[in-house]
């Protein structure tokens, strides 16, 4: 988690992903794109061939919502993606 940068305005966590090569970027975001589906988040995604960059913003979509430890957790499971490879 402590690669995690926390922003305000709006509240959200960010993340730079960098990887040595296109393959290992796709792979990322294939198993993304998995573990996404399977808690129905879905983070704010811009990429290159090496790179990701990740936004989540709070699961509530109520106004000054605060981040809860599920969103810690997404973003825990999300570092855990790279572990695989």
């Amino acid at each position: 988690m402590n690669k995690w940068n926390k922003r305000s305005r709006p509240l959200r966590l960010e993340r730079r992903f960098e990887f040595p090569t296109y393959e290992l970027t796709r792979d990322f975001l294939d198993r993304l794109g998995e573990l996404s589906e399977k808690r129905k988040r879905f983070p704010d995604v811009s990429f290159g061939k090496t790179y990701v960059n990740l936004t989540l913003q709070p699961e509530s979509d109520e106004n000054d919502a605060p981040l809860t430890a599920d969103d810690m957790n997404f973003a825990s499971e999300i570092d855990d993606l790279t572990e695989t490879e």
